[in-house]
């Protein structure tokens, strides 16, 4: 009776008895002793470790760590099965070890910059690996000669492809987004556009305009507001979206940036990357006609959210002071652009620019502008003359966030908060001197959320990466300031949108998901999605939210415990929205990284 060999089962291959002394020593040349069912398993293996962890436990660590080991854990295991356990022919196994290497160096360098040796190890790895196999899986039934030769070709296809795409940057989840590398970015088409338009002449200063500009009733002239809350109070809009949908006054390109706008009457402030320029710019509201422009010869960029400002202008007193992404901050005249001073804050401060630019928008307070810079020692926070720009003090110990300094009054006393990767810290703006700390400590990561005020004694942090909201309880008895935690929740993990408080109710994203939550005990309410990682602002007068969607839509929500209801929903502007709206004499704003539009969102008189 004739046996077959069991490592044909393998290839399904038929091969001739052999001696089991034989085939424990020599393996066939002709492959039909291979193996492939490790090699099938190692790369399931890998893509459950690549995004299993995600689902479960989506913007932490744990995702991070499994987009990176997934792929490097997968290779590993495929060469040593290849080298080892494959039963692969052994003339030729270490020359499909040097193609794969070659071809994947050879991608890198061949790579566009945005995708780069990250890109490489997450996208290049996971699909050469599973191309790999998949070919190996596939051709059973051809020659071994013509499967190593496939093999081979596979291999370095497999590594290729990746270097005619360019990466556009991430979604709010840290999804990818990619695109073929010889298609103009939207930057590069409005910089044609620019180029090909007549400069308009500058309009002439005439003696009736005014010496500067002035704050008045309405005006939006700081990031998220005057009080940085997102809060709208003492106006409203036209509701009845169904009947009266907003009017779209203007629509135009802009430069990247992640800054909001300022408003002061009828001129808008923003910031945009034209070019190898950063820019500070300044609309005319009700037609979005430049009115001027100032430039920074300076460009920052990276991959996750790609290139531009990241700070919104902040209006004081007939002057912009403004941050740019790698420190430049900026008092300027706010009628007409022209510069008072200028300071490097990562030169006076010793901080490094961070990984995604500095964003902090300049807070000003008796006297003082301050923004975030993150330097060593006891270098958090940068305080300057709003005068002439002198540096006045350094203070507190936090290094990585990407939030802005906030005005509140805690206890009866004025003070500017700011959350770090050390907690929130507390200073009183005149000397730098740090009253409080709230210590809540992510190592190594940076939060980007505003502490949200409660009460006089009480503020909200609100941290991503899985870790939750605290309630934190301020008190003060005398020189001595303690702080309490009231309670912690994971209901809403925000991650970079920004929170807003309604009666005994808070209003934001837990990660993509647009949630309701109690203020006395941090539990949920209601929870929905379709916004995408959007942001809100609270039109408080009307128990209304306006979301401007993470795809640029813009909707009309209940701020209501009682369940979620959306009133209207209208297109705003296309492309990846992560900037804050802005509501302001009867205007809605709202930009991304590619336009800008301004829509009607006055009250509708009676009758009409």
């Amino acid at each position: 009776m004739s046996t077959a060999n069991p490592a044909s089962l393998d290839s399904g291959t038929p091969t001739s008895p052999t001696p089991s002394s034989a085939r424990s020593k020599v393996v066939p040349a002709d492959g039909s002793a291979f193996r492939l069912w490790p090699a099938i398993l190692i790369v399931v293996l890998q893509w459950l470790i690549t995004v299993i962890p995600g689902r479960i436990s989506p913007l932490t660590m744990t995702q991070f760590l499994g987009w990176f080991f997934g792929p490097v854990l997968g290779t590993i295991g495929l060469l040593i099965w290849w080298l080892f356990a494959s039963r692969a022919p052994r003339e030729g196994r270490w020359l499909v070890v040097l193609v794969f290497v070659v071809s994947a160096v050879g991608a890198l360098l061949a790579s566009h910059p945005t995708v780069g040796l990250y890109g490489i190890i997450m996208y290049g790895l996971p699909i050469a690996n599973t191309a790999v196999v998949a070919w190996m899986a596939l051709t059973p039934s051809l020659s071994w000669n013509t499967r190593r030769t496939g093999l081979l070709v596979v291999t370095v296809l497999a590594w290729f492809w990746l270097d005619g795409l360019r990466m556009k940057g991430t979604t709010g989840t840290i999804a990818a987004e990619f695109t073929l590398r010889w298609i103009p970015t939207a930057e590069e088409r409005y910089l044609a556009e620019l180029a090909t338009e007549k400069t308009p002449a500058a309009a002439p200063v005439t003696p009736a305009q005014p010496a500067k500009l002035e704050l008045s009733v309405g005006d939006w002239p700081a990031f998220r507001g005057a009080q940085r809350d997102g809060r709208l109070t003492g106006v409203k809009i036209n509701a009845d979206w169904a009947a009266h949908p907003p009017k779209l006054l203007w629509k135009h390109r802009v430069g990247p940036s992640w800054s909001s706008f300022s408003v002061i009457g009828s001129h808008v402030f923003t910031q945009e990357q034209r070019g190898d320029n950063e820019l500070v710019i300044c609309y005319d509201a009700a037609t979005g006609t430049e009115l001027w422009a100032h430039a920074d010869p300076v460009r920052f960029t990276e991959n996750m959210a790609g290139p531009g400002p990241r700070a919104t202008p902040t209006f004081h007193d007939g002057r912009l002071y403004v941050q740019g992404a790698t420190g430049k901050l900026n008092c300027l005249d706010a009628l007409t652009g022209s510069v008072i001073w200028t300071r490097d804050v990562a030169a006076d401060s010793g901080a490094k620019v961070p990984q995604w630019g500095f964003a902090a928008s300049p807070l000003i307070a008796d006297g003082i502008v301050a923004v975030f810079v993150g330097g060593p020692s006891g270098k958090s926070v940068q305080g300057y003359d709003i005068e002439k720009g002198e540096p006045k003090w350094l203070g507190g110990d936090g290094t990585q966030s990407y939030c802005s300094l906030q005005s509140v009054k805690l206890c009866g006393v004025e003070q500017a908060v700011i959350a770090t990767d050390r907690g929130i810290s507390s200073y009183a703006m005149k000397t730098g001197t740090v009253l409080w700390q709230h210590k809540w400590v992510i190592p190594g990561m940076s939060r980007v959320v505003q502490p949200a005020v409660v009460s006089d004694t009480d503020l909200l942090l609100g941290t991503g990466f899985g870790m939750g909201t605290q309630r934190v309880r301020v008190k003060h008895e005398g020189d001595t300031w303690s702080t309490d935690v009231v309670w912690k929740t994971t209901a809403i993990k925000p991650y970079y949108n920004d929170l807003v408080i309604h009666h005994d109710y808070l209003y934001g994203f837990d990660g993509n998901i647009l949630t309701c939550v109690k203020l006395d005990d941090g539990s949920s309410v209601w929870r929905t999605t379709g916004y995408g990682n959007g942001q809100v602002l609270l039109l408080a007068d009307q128990d209304l939210l306006l979301i401007l969607s993470e795809k640029g839509e813009i909707a009309l929500v209940d701020a209501k415990p009682a369940s979620y209801t959306e009133r209207g929903k209208i297109p705003g502007i296309e492309g990846k929205t992560w900037n804050h709206p802005v509501v302001a004499h009867g205007k809605l704003f709202v930009r991304n990284g590619e336009e800008a539009a301004c829509f009607d969102v006055s009250e509708i008189a009676a009758g009409k």
